[in-house]
């Protein structure tokens, strides 16, 4: 088995290789991680272990606070910004853990946006093919994962920023439920619908990883039998629009979930949907939190050097009156009460993650109509998790030309039975 230290190296040799057109790493911790690296390896050698995370090479998205520095966000405006008085939470929990953090990923402008670009650190292309979008907001992490610069990534997910470039770029893919792990030292975009979660190509992986950030002891999952689990398929609203390759696929994988002797059915929750989406006639939730977050440069007015894409949504939920806010809010804590209860008898929901394949970067930038449609289907799956309080995690969904995800969704505070049942369908799908 190969030290960290060496495991390190080589990662460090591949990106010197390419410094001069790096686009998924936003800083690197070099010097940290050797001395981090060296110390696993020594605790190693003496039959010491920290746990799982002991020398696993991780990388953080760059909206967690290191001690000593701005955390940007993929941002122009913080470059200015006082460096942190302390590592995020999560960060000092993996620091404890042993993990060798390499560096800070990079991500969409302030976590905005699905499709994975930014105009100021430029977009990492996907893993599978690098003319095509990484998937957002956290795009560096998808691509660092998946390319195998770091065992681990840590990203954010507030309406699928975790699991939307997992799925585009093959791996496995994690959101807890939202207040499962802390999110102090985290640059904010909702504080309602942020959640903190690992992108890796394992589900153990991931669950190492998740139980490291919530504090937990770390363990093995538990073996599950797929045998007599419940999933419910929610066909309508969020099977519309899907590319028929990726159909075929979910439909494929359907079967092969029969066989184990799950029991499989199609749910119905198009009408939760819809009444969510009635919330969100003048602004998401995102937007409206977000409008506040970042009140003093919107209160400046237009110029500032802020992504279009970013400005514009934030600038509209400025106009939003409080009221509506709060009767948003309000209205989001009912429904999801009423989802969790008609979750009662299942397990998991299972959905495809996305409707479609990754797009080219070039469609992207081209066209803002095509751009605005793509962003909308890559949210559409993924968000219900997040409005409506769940944890999900994406698998790589085999039998397609590009990479795709298959979704897990569950109640809230089923975190770690669902990445049990996660392990089980990953070594089923692998088979």
């Amino acid at each position: 088995m190969p030290s960290s230290r060496d495991c390190l190296e080589e990662i460090l040799n591949r990106l010197q290789a390419r410094a001069d057109e790096e686009r998924v790493f936003a800083k690197l911790y070099a010097e940290a991680a050797r001395a981090a690296a060296d110390a696993a390896d020594a605790r190693r050698k003496a039959g010491v272990t920290l746990g799982p995370l002991d020398g696993a090479i991780v990388s953080i998205k760059d909206l967690f606070d290191v001690a000593g520095e701005p955390t940007l966000a993929g941002s122009v405006l913080r470059r200015n910004a006082p460096p942190a008085a302390a590592d995020a939470a999560i960060v000092m929990r993996l620091r404890r853990a042993g993990a060798v953090i390499i560096g800070k990923t990079t991500m969409t402008e302030f976590a905005f946006t699905a499709i994975g670009d930014n105009p100021h650190t430029g977009t990492p292309g996907n893993a599978a093919d690098a003319s095509l979008i990484p998937g957002g907001s956290s795009s560096g992490a998808g691509v660092s994962a998946a390319e195998g610069t770091s065992e681990i990534a840590i990203g954010s997910d507030t309406g699928g920023s975790v699991r939307i470039p997992a799925a585009l770029n093959g791996i496995v893919g994690f959101k807890p439920t939202a207040r499962r792990v802390p999110l102090a030292g985290a640059f904010p975009l909702s504080p309602t619908l942020d959640s903190i979660g690992p992108l890796a190509r394992s589900v153990a992986h991931c669950a190492a990883a998740d139980a490291v950030m919530a504090g937990e002891e770390a363990a093995p999952l538990p073996v599950l039998s797929l045998a007599g689990l419940r999933f419910g398929v929610p066909r309508g609203i969020l099977f519309e629009n899907i590319e028929d390759e990726i159909a075929a696929a979910f439909d494929a994988t359907i079967r092969k979930l029969e066989l184990t002797g799950s029991h499989i059915a199609d749910f119905g929750i198009d009408d939760l949907l819809s009444e969510m989406k009635a919330t969100r006639k003048r602004g998401s939730l995102a937007a409206l939190e977000g409008a506040e977050i970042h009140a003093d440069w919107l209160a400046e007015g237009a110029g500032a050097p802020v992504d279009p894409h970013v400005e514009e949504p934030l600038v509209r939920a400025v106009a939003v009156p409080t009221p509506f806010y709060i009767r948003a809010l309000r209205r989001r804590t009912e429904l999801a009460a009423a989802m969790d209860e008609r979750l009662t008898g299942l397990d998991a929901l299972v959905l495809p993650t996305v409707p479609l394949f990754a797009a080219p970067i070039a469609a992207m930038a081209a066209d803002e109509r095509l751009r605005d449609h793509t962003e909308g289907l890559l949210l559409r799956n993924t968000q219900v998790a997040n409005q409506f309080d769940l944890c999900a995690i994406t698998l790589p969904m085999p039998g397609t030309r590009l990479p795709s995800g298959l979704m897990l969704v569950a109640r809230a505070g089923h975190d770690r039975r669902l990445l049990a049942i996660a392990a089980a369908a990953e070594k089923l799908l692998k088979a």
